[in-house]
């Protein structure tokens, strides 16, 4: 902590996740909008604005001096954000990879998952470390049982940057869920790393949606 940021080192990087989701939200409801298509369109932008808004909470709350209470609500709504994240994540493979009952079920069951998962968050914040982690890489490896009908229309090239990015989640997930020690050098410890994991996370699923979704 210093006179002006709490965490600098995991504000700042959340900080430049926020501001390049900005970049990523732009790019893909420019290329989305060559399609023609208002549900691809929508899709990119439930996906983007997840991202914006998980890395902005989660860099004003790792940012922002005040008081233990104020600090704790911030706290409170970056664990939440990481639900919204993993539903707007799912929506352009449900909506336009899939884009079937198939997917609509998807939709709509991730979704009601996310909506438990951030009354979970805002209501029982002081549950076991180990719990949290557990729903949110359950919720996220949940498209595991929908790779047979998500590999024909990704391909080879899609599937590795989506299981890349589940990959980049599922270790920072772990690395947060355990605070190995042996992690820490200086100023880093297991959530600057953490946070860096978070980032490749959102970028391999980015990269996967731009390049074989869209």
């Amino acid at each position: 902590m210093n006179n002006y940021i709490r965490e600098p080192i995991n504000g700042l990087t959340h900080l430049l996740g926020a501001l390049l989701a900005v970049v990523g939200l732009v790019l893909m409801i420019t290329k989305a909008a060559t399609t023609e298509s208002v549900l691809a369109i929508t899709a990119v932008i439930i996906f983007g604005v997840s991202m914006i808004l998980l890395y902005s909470a989660s860099a004003i709350y790792h940012m922002v001096i005040a008081k233990d209470r104020a600090i704790a609500w911030l706290r409170r709504i970056d664990h939440s954000m990481i639900f919204v994240l993993i539903a707007g994540t799912y929506t352009p493979f449900c909506l336009i990879s899939l884009n079937n009952t198939l997917g609509w079920v998807l939709f709509f069951v991730v979704n009601g998952l996310a909506l438990l998962g951030v009354t979970f968050k805002l209501t029982w914040f002081r549950s076991p470390r180990w719990l949290s982690t557990a729903i949110y890489l359950g919720m996220g490896w949940l498209v595991i049982f929908f790779t047979g009908e998500l590999a024909p229309t990704l391909g080879t090239g899609g599937m590795v940057f989506l299981i890349l990015g589940g990959l980049a989640y599922t270790i920072g997930g772990i690395i947060y869920g355990f605070k190995p020690k042996f992690l820490q050098y200086k100023n880093w410890g297991f959530h600057e790393i953490f946070h860096i994991f978070i980032l490749f996370g959102s970028l391999f699923h980015f990269i996967c949606i731009y390049g074989y979704v869209l």
